[in-house]
């Protein structure tokens, strides 16, 4: 059985790092504040404030909800964040997405300034990951998947990594990450042909699709790393799964992340670091 490459031992010695800059913003009379943007009432979206709100009073990082009807104005919306980017007691802001399909989710994201985006969402923050040049926060969840690899020890210098997905959320980002890091990197997506070969000859996996189990024992061989960033509802198991067939996959390979408890539970504690990092920078 494949070495479980958990989340909750990254997330807490990422939380460590957190508070020893929160021990310097607290000598300096600064609290880190996020604001969280919210529109409706999404059951994803209500789940994931939740966990945040947690991690924010566990690190004792202030918490600002702003929930605006499903219906809202565009121009309200932006007016809203046009007030946070304002605010100087704001340190990040977090606008939950897929915002509706009426609006233009481009000009809202790039509304938000780049020293705020803790979540790697505006254009600026993006070009700074595909630069490597310092600007911005990398999206957390690509950021959570190179965190776990370097708690558990991967050296990623000269390794053939494939990653499966190439949303600006993860895939695309993750990708010039480990770039950075000197793997050699194989950038997959649905239309790839000989999908199984490319993974088969990985020394990692990266799964994010979103589609639940996919990705089969087939497409795996002996003593490869699976990062599992995808999380999808599986009517056939009736549970959270991920891109991954674990009961398939985990017998063959030689570590693999859950879902959930993996990826997932390091998110939130990348946000909590941009979110603190954020206010760092304001310090004199």
């Amino acid at each position: 059985m494949a070495e479980l490459l958990t989340g909750k031992e990254v997330a807490a010695a990422l939380n460590q790092r957190s508070k020893l800059i929160l021990e310097e913003l607290q000598a300096n009379n600064i609290t880190p504040k996020l604001a969280i943007v919210r529109v409706g009432e999404k059951e994803n979206d209500l789940s994931y404030e939740k966990g945040i709100l947690k991690r924010c009073d566990e690190l004792g990082v202030l918490a600002r909800q702003v929930v605006l009807p499903l219906e809202v104005k565009e121009e309200e919306l932006l007016k809203a964040i046009e007030e946070l980017n304002e605010d100087e007691s704001v340190h990040g802001i977090l606008l939950f997405r897929p915002l509706p399909k009426r609006m233009d989710e481009d000009r809202i994201v790039n509304a938000i300034l780049p020293q705020k985006d803790v979540d790697g969402a505006t254009d600026l923050s993006l070009a700074g990951v595909f630069s490597g040049k310092p600007m911005g926060f990398a999206p957390c969840t690509a950021q959570a998947a190179i965190e776990a690899l370097d708690y558990y020890g991967y050296d990623l210098s000269g390794k053939n990594v494939a990653v499966v997905g190439r949303s600006m959320v993860v895939g695309k980002p993750l990708g010039m990450l480990l770039l950075g890091r000197h793997a050699t990197v194989a950038m997959c997506h649905s239309r790839t042909q000989n999908l199984a070969d490319i993974t088969s000859q990985a020394d990692i996996v990266v799964a994010a699709i979103g589609k639940p189990e996919i990705l089969t024992a087939s497409y795996f061989r002996k003593n490869q790393v699976v990062l599992d960033v995808g999380v999808s509802w599986s009517e056939k198991k009736g549970k959270l799964c991920g891109d991954v067939d674990f009961d398939e996959v985990s017998p063959l390979v030689k570590a693999i992340t859950p879902v959930p408890r993996g990826i997932g539970a390091i998110t939130t504690a990348v946000l909590m670091n941009h979110v603190v990092l954020s206010a760092k920078s304001t310090l004199k």
